[in-house]
């Protein structure tokens, strides 16, 4: 069998990080397939879970639907990105149930310039 990460190894922060996360809505993440349940991949899952809640319901979130994990493999972020999130992100993430907007909570530096001349 090929190597893989353990789920125990997706999540290498504390939950106090997450408050330094930004969040973003987007209309529709329809395939729901490739999401994990935290809960699987962190012995104190409700810390962070707890956490994520709070940052969704902030930004409007209705509080409905599962928290979830969704990972992004290395090879689809900016060429820069991918040696600073080698193993890609796992960005959390909750579909709400009355009109189907995905909430997603990742890490700032995902989406920072990497050209510090074009800011």
């Amino acid at each position: 069998m090929a190597y893989s990460i353990k789920k125990n190894e997706i999540i290498d922060y504390p939950p106090e990080k997450l408050k330094e996360f930004d969040i973003m809505a987007y209309e529709w993440i329809d395939n729901l397939n490739f999401t994990l349940n935290p809960k699987d991949c962190i012995k104190n899952a409700d810390e962070y879970i707890s956490i994520v809640k709070q940052i969704f319901l902030e930004d409007g979130w209705d509080g409905d639907g599962d928290i979830q994990l969704m990972w992004v493999p290395p090879f689809m972020l900016k060429q820069g990105k991918q040696w600073a999130f080698t193993k890609g992100i796992a960005v959390w993430h909750v579909k709400q149930l009355e009109d189907g907007t995905s909430w997603i909570v990742y890490p700032k530096e995902l989406f920072e310039n990497d050209d510090k001349t074009n800011k």
